[in-house]
């Protein structure tokens, strides 16, 4: 196997070595694991993937110490997620940073061959929008707490779990403001608290109110505070500015403290809603809460607002991430407009494909789009009289008229005289 080891290299504490019991070595691995990730201060999401991941690692070899396994191994199972599991890139390259996480952070095994790993590639995908009609059709058909949760995700671009955990505190009703703490990345910032929602958002925080005061009078009205703020500040956890903006219905009690604990609305309930309200308005597009911040970034590219400024509004590091939504405008990729938008066409009676033949100032004064219809359209440019100056081809293939005469080659030449934009498409 490829377990040449460097010079340098640092052996694993005793009780997670490859020689050690398996009996012994399963549980060690495992609190390693956690107060590693933990000593990294990665989110309880990150620590429920990786553990997951070296999991389904271990238990595809058969239990086997992840020492015992090299490069061959490692391999076979990526390739076994790609081939018979047919994950996605970016699931795959999840999978392999668990693994690395696992032999250079908990197992401190910094083996050559981690490097050779192949990455998957990720493929360009480019998000789904809706148009601001589906958007209101969508809202109009919830209600409660959810469409106040659906309208902060369109209006304010949050993402599920930011929208899910603002706290009393963060709401700034005079600055139209509403404070992300502890986003993706573990980064603050400021997104605008958009106006339809102020009201609905003010009678919610008022039901806050009158439901903290009943927990309190109960012995409860404790809320969970982030990292050791607890023990900073004791009694922080139940003041009304740090409730949930959302609360939960029912209470839990936390064994560690003792306390008669709410946490907030769980995220699923969210989601659930979104996704009935778009089976019952039939928008032919798969939503998802993530769906109204893509089409927050795209209605503001679409009135002008700088990019820049998206970007700040979105949390994004680089701007290259908010890009992307330069892509799906209603002008077509990169902003340009088809120049098809100036051509008229219907089906003469023998369905013949017909293209009217019309200068570019006739088709600044006519604006009527001619749909599918078996007979010419009747917008034309005034003064052609009851035969237009356009050219069909017949199921022959022979140039003629509307009333089925050959033009000659001199009246051919002349109409495009006068027309110089006409042509016969086949």
């Amino acid at each position: 196997m490829d377990r040449e080891r460097s010079p340098d290299h640092k052996r694993p504490p005793a009780h997670l070595r490859a020689e050690a019991k398996g009996a012994e070595w399963g549980p060690s691995l495992r609190r390693a694991f956690r107060a590693r990730i933990r000593l990294r201060h990665l989110s309880p999401r990150t620590e429920k993937a990786y553990y997951h991941w070296i999991r389904r690692y271990l238990v595809f070899h058969r239990e086997r110490h992840p020492l015992a396994l090299g490069r061959r191994e490692a391999t076979d199972f990526l390739s076994d997620l790609a081939v018979r599991a047919r994950v996605s890139a970016s699931t795959q390259n999840q999978a392999l940073a668990a693994l690395l996480f696992l032999y250079r952070e908990v197992l401190e095994s910094d083996l050559p061959w981690l490097d050779d790993l192949v990455r998957a590639r990720r493929p360009r995908r480019l998000p789904v929008v809706m148009s601001r009609e589906e958007v209101r059709t969508v809202l109009g058909a919830m209600d409660g707490v959810p469409r106040l949760m659906a309208t902060l995700l369109y209006g304010a671009g949050l993402r599920l779990m930011e929208c899910a955990r603002p706290r009393v505190k963060d709401v700034d009703f005079s600055a139209f403001q509403l404070a992300i703490r502890s986003g993706k990345g573990d980064r603050d910032r400021v997104a605008i608290l958009p106006a339809s929602a102020r009201e609905a958002l003010g009678a919610q925080l008022e039901r806050v109110r009158g439901q903290h005061a009943a927990d309190l009078t109960h012995g409860a009205g404790w809320v969970e505070l982030p990292l050791a703020l607890h023990r900073k500040y004791p009694n922080a956890g139940r003041e009304l500015a740090w409730q949930w903006v959302f609360p939960a219905t029912r209470t839990y009690f936390h064994r560690e403290t003792r306390q008669r604990r709410r946490h907030h609305l769980h995220e699923t309930v969210l989601q659930r809603a979104i996704r009935e309200a778009v089976r019952r308005t039939g928008t032919p597009k798969r939503i998802t809460s993530h769906t109204f911040r893509h089409s927050f970034a795209t209605h503001l590219l679409e009135d002008g607002t700088d990019i820049r400024a998206i970007q700040e509004l979105l949390g994004h590091r680089s701007v290259t991430t908010t890009m992307i939504y330069t892509h799906v405008l209603n002008r077509g990729p990169l902003g340009v407009k088809s120049p098809s938008i100036a051509c008229r066409w219907s089906l003469s009676p023998d369905s013949a494909v017909l293209l009217p033949e019309a200068s570019s100032s006739a088709m600044q004064t006519s604006t009527t789009w001619s749909p599918i219809r078996h007979r010419f359209p009747t917008d034309l440019p005034p003064g052609t009289g009851s035969t237009p100056n356009v050219r069909i081809r017949d199921p022959g293939g022979q140039s003629c008229r509307e009333d089925g005469t050959q033009p000659s080659r001199s009246s051919t030449s002349s109409e495009r005289r006068r027309w110089p934009s006409a042509r016969a498409v086949t």
